[in-house]
């Protein structure tokens, strides 16, 4: 079962998969809602193995810990969570996966790519300005095509049991450089605008985040900003034995699928 299976890496784990994926989400023929307990026997029925993709814009970790014992009673024997890099080791998410007595899995990938093309900063970049906390500090963006791969490599052999990937791209790029590339790449004049923290913050609680989400969200953009997370993972390289994708690719690719000719 493909939770997510709608989201950046959900429907690609699925493709990926194809028939032997069921794919899981509120829109899906067989529904899923994280907030309706209801929906998660029958989701479950006849599954062996769960891409776990906790709920979106919160970071509540009680649906997690209360879906995972229903999945192994259910008979799931596998499970790989989408996690992130950077999170609290105390983390419960990780601990409801880690403490489920089936073969687990944890990834734990940097900021995706496709953040810029399908997710919340795609309107910013329509629009011609990424307004975000920035500044010269890197991050090492991965493509949601590496994510997906190491899930499905995850979820369809027993090689990657117990382990942690920590998945980044092959190099640290600013947001003000990979704005850059953007707009060279779509041919549009988009600019990086640095702004301060806290209105950050209160715009992404105005747009549905959870303020504990939106917090951390923000920090984490901050750790960007100051250089703390700029250093590379080899977790695609462990899983797949081959280098990640470069951004510099991914924007290539991007701009000639004309998402962000789009207005």
């Amino acid at each position: 079962m493909v939770l997510g299976a709608t989201g950046k890496t959900g429907r690609r784990v699925a493709a990926a998969l194809g028939s032997a994926a069921r794919p899981a989400s509120r829109s899906s023929a067989l529904r899923f809602d994280w907030s309706d307990p209801s929906t998660w026997a029958p989701a479950l029925a006849g599954v062996s193995a769960v891409y776990l993709v906790p709920p979106a814009n919160n970071l509540d970790s009680a649906e997690v810990e209360a879906f995972v014992p229903v999945a192994v009673a259910a008979g799931v024997r596998r499970i790989v969570l989408l996690s992130a890099r950077g999170i609290d080791p105390a983390d419960r998410r990780e601990a409801a996966v880690r403490e489920s007595a089936v073969d687990w899995t944890i990834l734990r990938p940097a900021w995706f790519q496709q953040n810029f093309s399908e997710d919340f900063l795609l309107p910013m970049v329509r629009a011609g300005e990424v307004t975000l906390p920035m500044g010269a500090g890197g991050n090492p963006f991965i493509d949601a095509r590496d994510i997906a791969d190491v899930a499905v490599a995850a979820l369809t052999s027993d090689a990657h049991a117990g382990r942690v990937y920590e998945l980044s791209g092959p190099e640290a790029i600013s947001f003000p450089d990979a704005v850059a590339l953007v707009a060279e790449a779509s041919g549009r004049e988009v600019k990086a605008v640095d702004v301060p923290e806290e209105p950050f913050t209160g715009a992404l609680v105005e747009a549905g985040f959870s303020p504990e989400y939106a917090t951390v969200l923000t920090a984490s953009l901050a750790a960007i900003r100051d250089g703390h997370d700029a250093h590379l993972s080899t977790g695609v390289q462990d899983a797949l034995g081959r280098e990640p994708r470069r951004f510099e690719d991914y924007v290539k690719a991007t701009a000639a699928s004309g998402v962000w000719a789009q207005v």
